[in-house]
């Protein structure tokens, strides 16, 4: 009988040491869950005290945006000016006065063009064109002239001038050998019926 009375006191023992297992289990849940509320209100705090104190307000914003753009805006300017002062100043050289006649193709008379050529450059170049266009004067006058001559009467009109000027600049480009004039102007242009 002491086997069954060992053994009833063993069961009896394992069902005491259950229930303060379930006694317990009630409890250890409850303080898991009240650990885990604290963490997040925890969280919660100290990311709305970050929030506060470390994000600035949006005046704050304002100013650093504003503080930004002036001084992108300043050294935009500084860049502008540094730029204009290293722009070359543009000035004009003239290339001679023109009087040509010719009969434009399908035409029945004789017309007569008359203008004075001017070209636009960078005023560091202008000794360099000087001296070009005193080498290479009369090959650039016999080319103006072929220009001239080659181009239809309605291209001759004034509304029509920019073709010419550019055929003229594209002509000029290619006999100082490099492009030194920016632009090609007319100065007392006329187209005369002879």
């Amino acid at each position: 009988m002491s086997d069954k009375k060992k053994g009833h006191d063993a069961a009896a023992d394992k069902g005491a040491a259950g229930g303060k297992q379930a006694e317990k289990s009630p409890k250890s849940g409850i303080a898991s869950k009240a650990m885990i509320v604290a963490f997040v209100s925890i969280v919660v705090v100290v990311e709305t005290l970050v929030f506060f104190f470390m994000v600035p307000s949006g005046e704050e914003v304002a100013a650093l945006a504003e503080a930004r753009l002036i001084s992108a805006a300043q050294e935009i300017d500084s860049a502008h000016s540094d730029k204009s002062s290293k722009t070359e100043k543009i000035i004009e050289f003239d290339l001679d006065s023109y009087s040509v006649s010719f009969v434009p193709p399908g035409a029945d008379h004789s017309y007569r063009v008359e203008f004075r050529l001017f070209g636009t450059l960078n005023a560091s170049d202008q000794d360099r064109l000087q001296a070009l266009y005193d080498e290479r004067k009369f090959r650039f006058r016999h080319r103006l002239i072929l220009e001239i001559r080659n181009t239809s009467l309605s291209e001759l009109q004034e509304n029509q001038l920019g073709l010419i000027q550019r055929r003229i600049l594209a002509t000029s480009t290619e006999l100082l050998g490099e492009p030194i004039l920016l632009s090609i102007g007319f100065n007392d242009y006329q187209v005369i019926e002879d």
